[in-house]
């Protein structure tokens, strides 16, 4: 099954309060308040990084019979130290399931994944595939592309050195991605390996980002960045309540 989509952004809003003595302020007194509001107003926050995550994928039966189901076990998974973070549809297949937790003990986590109850849970919901585990480490995560919704892009593959990758990438630049329909949204590697890439996109022009995919400049730059082998490319459609 084809994979990608961490994530969740804290949005804060602050009231500001003026007070009025009665007069007409003057020109001044209104500039200086003008200020002060933009001065305090805070920056936008998002989570610590690094932040470890897991992705699970697999296929189910019939998504709208497995979603309550999955809904429900989060106890289980709270118990285990797993919180909810998003799950995503294939835009091609809307029964492969993508699903991401954050773990606030990654050995705890790995228990949980490898105990034996989880894979009677999913037996009963309808999960016809092996499920497929990643460990990541989210390096970078912007707050700014994040929305509730949407078409999400992501892209797995295996480098050579992690370090010379990341370079060639932040040449390129998200101005790049960006006019070519992909916004960046997190960037992670793995926790058990370091030099594999997990990337994930929110899709503003669909076409764009399928074409820019399939632009032969692109694989060259990959080539020259050092990717090995081919990369797992999904689009997914994100599901999150």
């Amino acid at each position: 099954m084809k994979k990608i989509n961490l994530l969740f952004a804290l949005g804060i809003s602050l009231g500001i309060a003026s007070c009025n003595n009665g007069s007409e302020k003057s020109a001044a007194a209104e500039t200086k308040d003008t200020a002060t509001s933009v001065t305090n107003e805070p920056a936008k926050t998002g989570p610590t990084l690094p932040m470890d995550v897991i992705t699970i994928y697999h296929t189910v039966k019939d998504y709208n019979q497995w979603r309550p189901g999955f809904d429900t076990d989060s106890v289980a998974r709270l118990a285990s130290g797993l919180s909810f973070v998003a799950v995503e549809k294939s835009a091609d297949k809307p029964n492969d399931v993508k699903i991401v937790l954050a773990p606030t003990d990654m050995a705890k986590a790995k228990a949980f994944i490898a105990d034996p109850r989880l894979k009677d849970v999913m037996d009963k919901l309808g999960v016809i595939s092996k499920p497929v585990v990643n460990f990541w480490s989210i390096i970078r995560y912007n707050t700014d592309n994040q929305k509730t919704g949407g078409a999400r892009l992501e892209i797995v593959h295996k480098v050579k050195d992690f370090d010379a990758w990341v370079k060639v990438f932040d040449a390129e630049g998200p101005a790049t991605r960006a006019a070519n329909g992909m916004n960046d949204l997190a960037l992670g590697r793995g926790v058990d390996d370091p030099n594999l890439v997990h990337i994930v996109f929110d899709v503003t022009n669909m076409a764009k980002a399928k074409a820019r995919l399939a632009d032969p400049a692109l694989k060259k730059l990959m080539e020259d960045a050092g990717v090995v082998g081919a990369p797992t490319i999904t689009f997914y459609n994100d599901a999150s309540k």
